[in-house]
Parts: C-alpha cells; sequence; structure tokens
C-alpha cells in the first residue's frame, strides 16, 4: 500500500482577484454620477496611467 504524502500549498502574499475586485469597485463608485462624456474622458486620462510604467 502506497502513502500518500498532502500536498502544501505555499502561502499567498498577493490575491490577485481580492485586488482586483477592489480596483473595479473603486473605479465603480468614482463613475457612478458621470455621463458617457464623463465616464469616456475619464478612461481616457486613467487608462493612460497604467502605461506610463
Amino acid at each position: 500500500m502506497k502513502t500518500r504524502t498532502k500536498k502544501t500549498e505555499p502561502e499567498k502574499g498577493f490575491d490577485t482577484v481580492k485586488t482586483f475586485r477592489a480596483i473595479k469597485e473603486k473605479i465603480s463608485l468614482e463613475m457612478a454620477d458621470m455621463s458617457f462624456d464623463q465616464i469616456k474622458e475619464y478612461l481616457k486620462t486613467n487608462s493612460a496611467k497604467l502605461y506610463e510604467k
């Protein structure tokens, strides 16, 4: 009879799903009362920040 060893998963230092949900929630709250044109401008100015790095 073979003995099974239990694989241990390493601890996560960064939770991608949790972080992504927090970012989406923040953006959603910021854009809640904006018009379509305001949202387009918001996305133009804020998405550019992602590519500056």
